[in-house]
């Protein structure tokens, strides 16, 4: 049992670490706000993975089956939602009312931002699965909610630590910046969401059109 905690300690990490939308979005959210609002922001993204960890341990055969089915759907839908969170991130100006945008409702916007970013990303739910695969957690036998329950909590601490530190780590690179360079960071991060999406949007109609696929 330990080692299944100790695994899923690192899948918790390994899944947080890929550069995608989620992490485009805590650096800019810890460069522009500070510490906390990217470490709540990262704890959208623990959220998903740990939705996504779930399923990966009682539902994968399912999972997998409706993602080959919809994958063309999925990337196309996806990738317009990461897009638009992107036009968003590179139109918002994070130092406007700056003392307003660190209070609850404006953290509460960073949490949801991240976990609808997080879902409807299609890669993140595959880099899960492939990662419990990878280390054999959740594929042998029927999975008992009493042995799965420390496996998903160490996950989640595992992606919590991972962006606790991150954007610990970022906070403090803050300082360094001018406000200028910040908001000049704030609109590159964004534009990568937006080429993010757009390619998820390609794939999917490349997909759709070249490969015969059909999108419903």
């Amino acid at each position: 049992m330990f080692l299944s905690i100790l695994k899923a300690f690192i899948i918790g990490i390994c899944a947080s670490a890929p550069i995608g939308p989620i992490a485009i979005l805590v650096i800019q959210k810890s460069l522009s706000k500070g510490h906390k609002a990217g470490f709540i922001t990262g704890m959208g993204a623990c959220i998903v993975d740990t939705f996504f960890s779930i399923i990966a341990i009682f539902f994968l055969a399912m999972a997998q089956e409706f993602l080959n089915e919809n994958k063309e759907l999925i990337l196309v839908g996806g990738g317009l939602v990461v897009a638009v969170i992107g036009v968003f991130m590179t139109k918002a100006d994070p130092f406007r009312k700056l003392k307003s945008s660190s209070g609850p409702t404006a953290m509460m916007k960073d949490f949801l931002q991240a976990i609808v970013m997080g879902l409807s990303n299609p890669g993140a739910i595959l880099v899960i699965f492939a990662l419990f695969a990878f280390f054999g957690i959740g594929n042998s036998q029927e999975p008992h909610l009493w042995k799965v329950t420390p496996v998903i909590i160490s996950v989640s601490l595992g992606a919590a630590t991972y962006w606790f530190l991150v954007s610990w780590l970022l906070s403090h690179f803050r300082k360094k910046f001018r406000m200028s360079s910040l908001l000049l960071i704030s609109r590159i991060t964004g534009a990568a969401v937006i080429i993010i999406g757009i390619a998820l949007v390609g794939e999917g109609l490349y997909r759709v059109v070249f490969m015969g696929m059909p999108l419903f």
